[in-house]
């Protein structure tokens, strides 16, 4: 259970470093940071995202989900929550949607940069005929754009070799950018597919692939801890 003195606010990034759940502001659930945002007050008394978590001063966390966010600006959460008058943008659960793509695509450049990354139709599907345990393949990208014939078939193979080396070695399958963002990331034209290798920045991208998704998908009705958008092969 939360043991807070003020349950809806946090004491700063640097006291809360062993704090694994927080509580909603909108629905009051306590739940895994993993599944919850963080908002600041900046010093213009702007409320603004805290995606990293380390911005200084008292956190206020909403549901990673578009619909919970936008029903913090509507019902003035953000004020009661803060004590204090605040400025609220009434685009902030677009702004903070973008700020989540932003991440993600930033993240998965430095996936490419380090080497963890094949792109092309051609390319991912070889991986996939191979042997992804054997490669270290550590998940299968979609464009949210793609077309389906191109999906279904890697889709297959995925499911394939899953088949063919035991469901312990499930392959992610993730959709969180669209084509045009995944030039970007890959600073290549018309990515629609992609392969993610083992590593620690293709580890960074599917945690921040997974918080995108929920946000845009989650309802916060369903069971904490699914993962709406990202299935296994």
């Amino acid at each position: 259970m939360l043991a807070l003195a003020d349950p809806e606010l946090d004491n700063g990034p640097r006291t809360e470093k062993s704090t694994t759940v927080r509580m909603c502001a909108v629905s009051r659930e306590v739940r895994p940071i993993s599944e919850l945002i963080r908002f600041v007050v900046a010093p213009s008394g702007e409320v603004i995202v805290d995606l990293k978590r380390k911005l200084p001063g008292r956190g206020l966390w909403v549901s990673a989900s578009r619909r919970a966010v936008a029903e913090a600006v509507r019902r003035h959460q953000f004020k009661r929550g803060f004590k204090r008058d605040v400025r609220v943008a009434p685009t902030l659960a677009t702004d903070t949607e973008n700020l989540l793509a932003r991440s993600v695509i930033e993240a998965l450049a430095m996936a490419a940069k380090a080497g963890q990354v094949l792109s092309g139709f051609t390319k991912v599907e070889t991986a996939l005929q191979g042997r992804p345990d054997k490669t270290g393949l550590a998940a299968l990208i979609h464009a949210l754009d793609g077309a389906p014939d191109g999906i279904r078939k890697l889709d297959a193979l995925a499911r394939q070799n899953r088949g063919n080396i035991g469901e312990s070695h499930e392959i992610p399958i993730v959709s969180p950018l669209t084509s045009a963002e995944l030039d970007l990331a890959l600073g290549r034209a018309n990515v629609i597919h992609a392969a993610l290798l083992a590593g620690p920045a293709s580890r960074t991208f599917l945690s921040r692939s997974q918080t995108l998704v929920r946000y845009r998908s989650a309802d916060d009705d369903k069971i904490a801890g699914t993962e709406p958008g990202i299935r296994n092969s």
